[in-house]
């Protein structure tokens, strides 16, 4: 089995993702105590899709979150680089348009798309400074970027609960129900070494993005940030 270093070596998290691919969704569920779901109808919300826009949805894996978007209406092309991914995609939703792609260089003209979102993606991208540019450059001017990754708890007595869950409680449950347990000790340690949600707004604006806005979910477990091309 694999398992990425917090270099995060492209080969190493494709790799990994592969692995993990047939119970990744069923995983998340179960790790998120429920809150997977929640955060995806939230994540729709934001992107707020119509019909004909045109939506990008990056590290889309088995193209579970791409599905609200094709329910609105909108063209929605699920993008991921771990092949594992797509192929389990394709056995479930095979009307989906699922693209490999790389974040960092990504297969699409300029100003393309209405909308573009990751969700829990950007945190396993060796060069998340490429990886915005590259989606501000796939985005229509005026169009928005949706993202929602882990975050830093904003409550400190729930923070230090919450970092012990992630050392602790995770890696055993995920041992229970996942096909690659190491996988997961991956992802508690870099949601750990993640910025936090001033940190990663700075970083879309670096990139060119504006409007950067952020609001807490799970009381800052997650946090989803919507910004704008100018």
């Amino acid at each position: 089995m694999t398992r990425a270093s917090l270099d995060k070596q492209p080969s190493e998290v494709a790799s990994m993702f592969d692995d993990v691919a047939a119970k990744y969704d069923l995983t998340n569920d179960v790790l998120s105590l429920g809150q997977a779901r929640l955060w995806r109808k939230a994540v729709a919300r934001a992107v707020d899709a119509r019909p004909g826009d045109r939506v990008l949805d990056l590290a889309a894996g088995t193209g579970t979150s791409s599905l609200p978007f094709a329910e609105a209406g909108a063209q929605v092309v699920p993008c991921d680089f771990s092949l594992g991914m797509l192929r389990e995609g394709k056995k479930r939703h095979p009307r989906l348009p699922l693209t490999a792609g790389d974040a960092t260089r990504l297969p699409f003209r300029d100003d393309t798309f209405d909308a573009v979102t990751i969700s829990f993606g950007l945190r396993n991208v060796q060069d998340n400074a490429t990886a915005l540019a590259e989606m501000l450059r796939v985005t229509r001017p005026g169009g928005r970027v949706v993202i929602c990754e882990f975050s830093h708890p904003t409550w400190a007595p729930f923070r230090t609960v919450y970092t012990e869950y992630l050392m602790r409680a995770l890696p055993p449950v995920a041992t229970a129900i996942s096909s690659n347990p190491d996988a997961y000790v991956y992802l508690a340690e870099s949601i750990r070494a993640w910025p936090d949600q001033p940190g990663l707004a700075a970083r879309l604006r670096t990139a060119g993005w504006s409007r950067v806005a952020w609001r807490n979910l799970t009381g800052g477990v997650v946090a989803l940030h919507r910004a704008f091309k100018p």
